[in-house]
């Protein structure tokens, strides 16, 4: 797909939530250069470009441009022109009210090649997740897209509002809400029944989605009470009377909590995709982050002398993978394995450590250290060599248990978990704001990290509002240690199980615990 010139891909992101991007908008993403993107394009797409891409923000918010229209086409051809793969990221789909057919006239007339991939449009994502059908054979059999607020330029107006009140089943206005009282006098005055269904959908597909219902003499009171302001969509017709029956999106267990995620970005994703799905607005902020080792020659030595060991104790998902990165690096393979014996703390680990081919001989009942050592005392341990790669900051509960059984044990150092201090500021500014409904904790280390971002004394003030979830009791005794008020811990110490722990806060029954 990268060309060997300069290409222009006029991408539409989609309505607002990531998950609805295409494939081929995905690609875009992958091989841009350069990404040149709006407002209302989702940021979390940027994280599936290259490492060295160039990212633009240009504004294009209501009344609030970073760059004017003009000066946009010209940052897009200048950077085509220098031969680069530029992906205009933008929200919707560039063809509808998006202003692409500008663009890529632009592009036309400057010789440059170009290819447009159609989006999802708020169009019909914000009325779908709002519960909106936009046709519906009992009720109506025409559609109309319309803008909400043509070029103030023009000295006419484009829009037949007669047709649109009385020959229309649903129309639907885009970025209409600044305009919703004239839209309103010009649709009655037209004909369109007073009585006639309104619908009004903000931030329509997103975890802040809002919505609104009423009917054309009462939705610009009704607008005005909840505070909707742009970007919002508006639709008109009978169909927004089957809200009532088919909305979805807005009564999720979750929806409407912000909930903030403090594992390392490298693992948060399970539990961000989880939380989302319930309809949880998830902030992200890693506390922690998972580093190799200052060092790798231990864990070298250990490889090239696996022979003399009779178990490999693994006590996170981090351990396997690290060790079995360097096991491959070292030129040596899963063969290199077959006579010793394996352990894991729990099933997150088994799992990791059956994708590499070995199902392992002790889970313990329960996922902790503890347990591990339980397991343990039912085997023959003196006299036995141990390898036990993990973390430089883990517990020194289960290597010492080993020990007194009479097992020589070998720990080696295989990653770090290091703390990371970048947007502390921002934590503290949803903190003392009340954004944050609920922090939940993977893990000892996350606790301790995140209370060092915050200022000495202020740990309990700043969480008196929040809900803290904890994902075991180790992780609980640490909170506790430090100032932390726990108020749930979750019954099966994995994500599954604090996912759990969560639902069961919010009044979802914990079927499985």
């Amino acid at each position: 797909m990268p060309e060997t010139n300069g290409k222009v891909y006029l991408v539409g992101a989609g309505p607002g939530d990531p998950g609805l991007i295409t494939v081929r908008g995905m690609e875009c993403i992958r091989v841009a250069q350069v990404i040149i993107y709006d407002y209302l394009a989702p940021p979390a797409l940027l994280n599936g470009a290259a490492d060295d891409a160039e990212c633009i923000y240009v504004g294009k918010k209501g009344g609030d441009h970073n760059l004017s229209q003009d000066e946009i086409n010209a940052l897009v051809c200048e950077k085509a022109q220098e031969g680069k793969i530029v992906t205009r990221l933008k929200g919707g789909d560039p063809f509808i009210f998006g202003r692409g057919g500008e663009e890529a006239e632009v592009l036309v007339n400057k010789k440059i090649p170009f290819e447009v991939v159609p989006g999802v449009t708020s169009a019909i994502a914000a009325p779908a997740y709002a519960g909106i059908p936009l046709t519906h054979r009992e009720y109506n059999a025409t559609v109309a897209f319309v803008t909400g607020h043509e070029d103030p330029s023009k000295e006419e107006s484009l829009i037949d509002w007669p047709a649109l009140a009385k020959g229309i089943g649903t129309v639907v206005f885009l970025m209409g809400v600044k305009n919703l009282p004239k839209i309103v006098d010009q649709l009655i005055s037209n004909g369109r029944p007073a009585s006639t269904p309104v619908g009004v959908v903000r931030w329509g597909t997103c975890p802040s989605q809002t919505s609104v219902t009423g009917t054309l003499d009462t939705i610009v009171n009704r607008v005005a009470q909840a505070h909707i302001k742009a970007p919002a969509i508006i639709v008109v017709g009978d169909v927004v009377a089957l809200r009532e029956r088919l909305k979805w999106f807005e009564t999720r267990p979750l929806f409407g909590k912000q909930i903030l995620v403090t594992r390392a970005r490298q693992q948060a994703s399970a539990l961000v995709k989880e939380l989302s799905a319930l309809g949880a607005e998830c902030v992200e902020f890693p506390t922690i982050d998972i580093t190799p080792p200052n060092d790798w020659g231990p864990v070298d030595q250990a490889i090239a002398d696996l022979d003399r060991y009779d178990w490999l104790v693994f006590t996170s998902v981090n351990g396997v993978d690290f060790f079995f990165k360097r096991l491959f690096e070292n030129g040596r393979d899963a063969r290199a394995l077959s006579r010793i014996r394996t352990a894991v703390i729990g099933p997150a680990s088994a799992q990791r450590l059956l994708s590499f081919g070995f199902k392992s001989d002790i889970v313990p009942k329960t996922y902790r250290a503890e347990s591990v050592v339980e397991a343990f005392e039912a085997e023959h341990m003196r006299g036995k060599s141990v390898l036990l790669p993990r973390a430089a900051e883990a517990r020194p509960v289960l290597p010492q248990a080993l020990k007194q059984m009479g097992a020589h044990v070998d720990e080696i150092t295989t990653y770090r978990t290091r703390r990371i201090k970048d947007n502390d500021g921002a934590l503290l500014s949803q903190l003392e704001n009340r954004k944050i409904d609920m922090v939940t904790f993977t893990s000892s280390s996350t606790v301790r990290n995140f209370v060092s971002l915050l200022p000495a004394g202020r740990v309990r003030d700043l969480l008196s509002t929040v809900t803290v979830v904890s994902i075991g009791p180790i992780t609980s005794q640490t909170a506790a240690d430090l100032g932390v008020r726990v108020d749930r811990t979750a019954k099966t110490y994995t994500i599954p199980g604090l996912i759990r722990a969560i639902e069961a806060h919010y009044g979802v029954p914990e079927s499985d615990q």
